[in-house]
């Protein structure tokens, strides 16, 4: 399909642009927002190509690119200078962390993008989507138990490298407890799922909540003083 060939070059454009960039920088491109931002849409595209692969859904396709589009038209608004590593970021967990917490977002934003193709569908009950919702439902599920899985890795990882480098695992700063919070709304999403008053609009409902919140940690709370 020609829609399958664009989107294959367009993530290869985007890998040698990656790539590019870390060899300009001499290090791995994680160390602003801009550069995690970069990131952050390429993880979009290569999560949902995988789940797609698996669960063939290649209807979610214009919306997924879109929103990695949107990620990278965001990104350009950043500062994109160059800037050498400070000392608390020359560890080989600066690579870990990042790029977990990352892989965490860039499922639940897939999960986002399933869980209103969900709510639209179900809503307009169009004829034979009944197979469609209920599939975009259980993939839903699946891909919001490995975001919090990454995520919760994320502030593990994190709160290592916090201990080594400011000496305290936990500091209360607002990304960290912004990823917290996170994870503990999907969390609950996890527990009420098998509750059967909680199935549904309601689950796919606060599935959108807890993205909302993703939105907050990663892009709200960058903006608030803070030791990220």
């Amino acid at each position: 399909m020609i829609s399958t060939a664009v989107l294959g070059l367009g993530l290869l454009a985007h890998t040698i642009a990656i790539a590019v960039r870390w060899h300009m920088a001499t290090h791995p491109p994680l160390s602003s927002l801009y550069e995690s931002m970069i990131l952050f849409a390429w993880l979009i595209v290569v999560v949902y190509s995988v789940v797609e692969v698996i669960h063939q859904l290649s209807l979610m396709r214009p919306f997924v690119v879109l929103v990695a589009i949107l990620v990278l038209i965001y990104s350009y608004r950043l500062n994109s200078s160059i800037r050498p590593l400070m000392p608390a970021l020359q560890s080989h967990w600066l690579g870990i962390h990042v790029v977990t917490n990352l892989l965490g977002y860039a499922f639940f934003v897939v999960s986002f993008i399933f869980d209103i193709g969900y709510l639209v569908i179900r809503r307009g009950r169009a004829s034979g989507s009944s197979d469609l919702v209920l599939k975009l439902d259980a993939s839903s599920y699946r891909i919001i138990s490995l975001g919090i899985f990454f995520l919760a890795l994320g502030i593990i990882t994190g709160s290592v490298w916090a201990e080594q480098a400011w000496g305290s695992y936990w500091s209360w700063d607002p990304k960290e407890t912004w990823a917290l919070v996170t994870c503990l709304i999907y969390a609950v999403y996890l527990h009420l799922r098998v509750m059967p008053g909680w199935r549904g609009r309601r689950r796919a409902w606060l599935a959108v909540a807890g993205f909302l919140s993703v939105i907050f940690t990663y892009i709200g709370v960058s903006l608030l003083p803070g030791l990220h």
